[in-house]
């Protein structure tokens, strides 16, 4: 399929490694120009090198920190310095701390909603100028758990459900400017959050890797993982110009895994 990219402009956050880096590649590989962006230069400068392997266009990035405002606003105005204006927004962050209502203080709570949140917030108003103009994409990565929550994971619930607000509210607001807002979210998807993740639960419960995996991979239809670049298709059509009616809807790369509509 033709995604109707190539030549546009893709900026990716938190796109070092994991799923954003994943959808970065697809984006690049479809002809996109792809803006990278971090914290960690040495991880950037590694997925820069590997995405160029199969890009198309131009691919770049920028060290930035999600929750710091001025960062942010450096980032929008380089992507449009080197690329022009920005047709497609992907917001992408690290998953917040893990644990229980007992165990978050203040300082998790407040850290979880700048970066998975209020991060997501001030890039889309940085870059909505651009959308305007461009009649662009905006796709919001979440989690599984905007449709079931995670045990263990109240920060990511509770954060991850106002991502699906925004995205929904946006989608109704945009759409008259051309705009197409949706939500995607991971189930299982092996990557290091994930492993990481797996691996905390072995060490709490005492019990070996392979069996915490095992136990996951026999509540998913499909049988096992997902990989980075199958969730990285989907997310790749959503924010591209061959979606030209899907928005304000939240979609699940799950194999099945997740029992509610």
């Amino acid at each position: 399929m033709d995604l109707h990219i190539t030549g546009k402009n893709a900026l990716v956050m938190a796109s070092s490694s994991g799923l954003g880096k994943a959808i970065a590649k697809e984006l690049a590989a479809e002809g996109a120009n792809v803006m990278l962006t971090s914290r960690n230069k040495d991880k950037l400068e590694a997925a820069k090198a590997d995405i160029e392997t199969v890009a198309k266009g131009k691919v770049s990035y920028v060290i930035a920190d999600m929750t710091d405002a001025r960062s942010i606003e450096t980032l929008v105005e380089t992507t449009r310095s080197k690329f022009g204006k920005i047709n497609m927004l992907v917001n992408n962050s690290g998953g917040p701390t893990a644990g229980k209502f007992e165990d978050l203080t203040d300082a998790d709570w407040q850290k979880a909603f700048d970066l998975t949140l209020l991060g997501y917030v001030r890039v889309t108003r940085a870059v909505l100028p651009d959308l305007k103009e461009t009649k662009g994409r905006i796709l919001n990565n979440a989690s599984s758990s905007i449709k079931q929550p995670i045990d263990g994971l109240l920060l990511s619930n509770a954060f991850r459900m106002g991502i699906q607000g925004l995205s929904k509210t946006l989608a109704r607001e945009l759409g008259p400017d051309g705009i197409l807002v949706n939500t995607i979210g991971a189930g299982r998807i092996q990557t290091d959050r994930i492993d990481s993740l797996d691996e905390t639960r072995s060490e709490k419960q005492g019990v070996p890797l392979e069996d915490i995996k095992r136990r996951f991979e026999e509540n998913i239809p499909v049988g096992r993982y997902g990989t980075p670049e199958e969730f990285a298709k989907l997310a790749a059509f959503l924010v591209s110009y061959a979606n030209t009616y899907v928005s304000g809807q939240a979609i699940l790369v799950d194999g099945a895994m997740i029992e509610t509509y």
